[in-house]
């Protein structure tokens, strides 16, 4: 039997995030501590656990078939990697940061400096854009730290919260670049494994379109239904069930978590009331 094999982080950042949505599509995956690999028990999938920085190289040689990565990481290695779902976790941006104290007019400013940076690809491409020479300096990890012990004049480093930068005196400047997981497929998966990246990718689209939904149930006033169900796009129709009140009914139906309390507040001035909201866990349309 065929078996999908996906690439995740061994350990960081998106490890977490991409265990929990293989188990939020079914998927069960018995993980020991320090495992290089391991198998779904109820699913044709075997997850290899790598470093970061190897996976876009194991998929490009069909080590794995498939990758929950940053599109950062793509970008960096420039690996010509078809990405077949955009995931929405982990984001973070690649940023310019300087320290404070540092006089910053626009990137002029740092004509000629020295930058640190694990991303010296993605560096060098956007400051080459610009029109502005740079002096890179290429490590790996601590990045941050590099202007304090005199290393460089400024770093690029991916940034989340900010809270790294703001520790180290540093303050971000330029936004090069904005990432999230994504799911990376690699040019030599073999034909008759695309069936079962196709089945994965349904249970990720109904997962994702979950975390993006909320469902709503409500009283309304029977002469207001129409008014009400029309501030609801997201199913075909919401459904509706009459009350024991005569007069009123019971409206359910699903809203977009982006703009869920401007949608409560059309629904309350609409008549609806006694308003109770639930996450999803699938959702399959």
């Amino acid at each position: 039997m065929n078996t999908l094999k996906i690439a995740i982080q061994k350990s960081g950042r998106l490890n977490e995030d991409s265990l929990k949505i293989l188990k939020d599509c079914g998927i069960s995956i018995e993980n020991g501590n320090d495992q290089l690999k391991a198998t779904a028990s109820n699913f044709p999938l075997e997850v290899l656990y790598l470093r970061n920085s190897d996976i876009p190289q194991y998929v490009s040689d069909g080590v794995a078939d498939i990758a929950i990565v940053g599109d950062n990481l793509l970008i960096e290695k420039g690996n010509d990697l078809e990405i077949v779902e955009r995931l929405g976790f982990s984001k973070c941006k690649v940023s310019v940061a300087v320290p404070k104290a540092f006089d910053y007019n626009g990137l002029k400013s740092l004509q000629g400096k020295k930058i640190a940076t694990s991303y010296p690809n993605t560096v060098q491409h956007f400051f080459n854009g610009n029109g502005i020479d740079v002096e890179i300096h290429q490590i790996s990890g601590s990045v941050e730290i590099a202007p304090n012990i005199g290393l460089s004049d400024a770093i690029v480093d991916i940034v989340s919260t900010g809270s790294t930068l703001f520790k180290n005196n540093l303050k971000e400047v330029e936004v090069i670049l904005k990432s999230e997981a994504v799911l990376a497929v690699s040019p030599k998966i073999a034909p008759e494994k695309r069936e079962l990246l196709q089945k994965l990718q349904f249970r990720i689209q109904s997962v994702l379109k979950a975390r993006k939904s909320k469902y709503i149930l409500m009283n309304v006033p029977n002469t207001k239904i129409q008014a009400v169900s029309s501030i609801l796009p997201v199913l075909k129709s919401p459904t509706i069930m009459p009350l024991a009140e005569e007069g009123w009914s019971s409206l359910h139906s699903v809203i977009n978590e982006d703009t869920f309390w401007e949608v409560i507040d059309q629904l309350k001035e609409a008549g609806a009331e006694g308003i109770l909201v639930c996450p999803i866990e699938k959702m399959v349309l």
